[in-house]
Parts: C-alpha cells; structure tokens; sequence
C-alpha cells in the first residue's frame, strides 16, 4: 500500500504538483570529511556540538530552540551565529543520497528546514531564487532576505525583480551563505513564527505559487511545536483535500494525533525506501 502510494507521490514530484519539504532526517547519511563524524542536524546533535559534545540540563536537551536561548542569554546572541557559521559554513560533509537525488531533478520549489549548504550546493550550475528566513531586524516588517543566484554568485533582490521561472529554495532557519542568517533561539523562532502568521515571512509571489499544492516531508519530526507551527504557515493554502504525507516508520502519539488534525497522511516509509524507490 505505502510503496503504491509513495509511487503515485514521486509522480506529483516530478510534476510538481508535490512540494519536497526536507528535514534533519535528510541529512542520516552525510559525514564529517575529517573525522567521519555525522553531521549535526537534529535538535539533540546540534545541542551537543553547540556545548562541546556535553548535555544539557534535561528541560535545555527538550528542544534546540530552548538550549540556544539558553545559550543566548549567557554568551550573546553572536554565539548562535558563529556557531552555526562554523558548523554549516566552515566545515566540510560529504553529500547526503537525498541531496543528489535533489540535484538529479531539480524541483521547481524546495523547502529546507535545515541550516546547511547542501540544497543550495545542489543547484550551483544553475540560476535560482533562495529565500532565507530572518529573524529580529528592525529595518523592516518582512521576516526574509530574497537573493537570485545567477549561475556564479548571489545578490540580494527585491520581491519585484524575482524572476518567476527559476527554481524557489526556501530556507526558512538559514543559511551561512551568502549571508548568515538563521532562526536558532526560542526569541528567533517567536518572531519569525509571528510574521509566518501575519503574512510577513513569505513573499507575495510564493504565497501566490504554493495554492494548491501538495507536500511530501521527509526527514521531519513533528513532535516538537517550533517545528510544527513553522509548517503549517509554509504549507498554508496546500490542497484542501489532501495537504501531504509525512515518511515516518515510527511517528509517536502526538505525531499521529498532530497529522490527523491538520490533513497530513503519515506512511509507514522513512529516507530509506525513498532512496529505494527512487534508484
């Protein structure tokens, strides 16, 4: 049953119909080119890499958002910053089997909840449009920086000049490049999912886009409410049918329960099959 379904899924993929909408699980195979180590992606690997391989207090190992504010208060949002640049910006992995499966077909929009290069790596040699989640600026209401990638290098673009017939990466938690930005700390994830609600951190064209659509999340958890609540504004507007499926073998209670109250259908397939039904 899920393997006919996934099938009739990578269909609307490829007739982008379905939207990819790409979470730490994504990154399951990618590695640490020095050390072997892998990359830090979900929320339990990033508090560890953020405080020196050590834990937490338990109520700070909850949730990334909530250890880095925690962080925040105590060494500057800066931290966060330079931290993440470090981690995502500076060092080298080797490329997750999702990401060359990305750059093979080349979506026409792409959501990535993640803050590393590799979605981006994956359209180098082709012009773009990527639409970087912003946190806590005051210089102006809208909570995204918008940049056209011509082939070579980015420059910051206004929601007018978007040129609609590339591809749309959007990267909501940041990025290090071409600017570094991200939303990390339990205050960035506030205001940014407060703009998400009052429209200001989507631009109109890709409010405009995304009617309609469907969504395939892969490598998502949904058990924490920074990530739920920062997906149900982006996919807001999905087919009123059938918003999506979520791959997930192993969804807890609240996941289930989540799932059924907003429309998404959990499968019973992970990264895995993907990988396998895709080969």
């Amino acid at each position: 049953m899920s393997s006919t379904v996934l099938s009739e899924i990578l269909t609307g993929l490829y007739d982008k119909r379905v939207v990819p909408y790409l979470g730490p699980g994504v990154l399951f195979d990618s590695t640490n080119k020095v050390t072997g180590a892998p990359i830090p992606a979900d929320s339990e690997s990033l508090i560890l890499a953020m405080n020196n391989g050590k834990p937490m207090a338990p109520k700070l190992m909850y949730e990334f958002p909530r250890a880095a504010m925690n962080q925040e208060l105590k060494k500057g949002r800066n931290f966060l910053g330079q931290f993440l640049t470090k981690l995502y910006g500076e060092t080298e992995y080797t490329r997750a089997a999702v990401h060359n499966w990305v750059a093979e077909w080349k979506p026409a929009y792409v959501i990535d909840i993640n803050r590393d290069t590799q979605l981006q790596d994956s359209y180098a040699d082709e012009e773009h449009t990527l639409i970087v989640g912003v946190a806590r600026i005051t210089a102006s209401q809208f909570r995204f920086r918008i940049y056209q990638y011509d082939g070579k290098e980015y420059f910051e673009i206004t929601q007018e000049q978007v040129d609609q017939r590339l591809p749309i990466l959007f990267k909501p938690m940041g990025t290090p490049k071409p600017e570094a930005n991200y939303i990390a700390s339990d205050a960035d994830y506030v205001d940014y999912i407060t703009e998400l609600m009052g429209g200001f951190a989507i631009p109109d064209f890709l409010k405009e886009y995304r009617k309609g659509k469907q969504y395939l999340l892969i490598g998502v958890p949904l058990n924490r409410d920074s990530e739920r609540m920062v997906m149900s504004d982006i996919i807001y507007g999905a087919d009123a049918e059938k918003k999506g499926w979520v791959l997930n073998k192993t969804p807890t209670d609240k996941e289930i329960r989540y799932c059924k109250k907003v429309g998404l259908e959990i499968l019973d397939l992970d990264v895995h099959d993907l990988l396998e039904a895709v080969k």
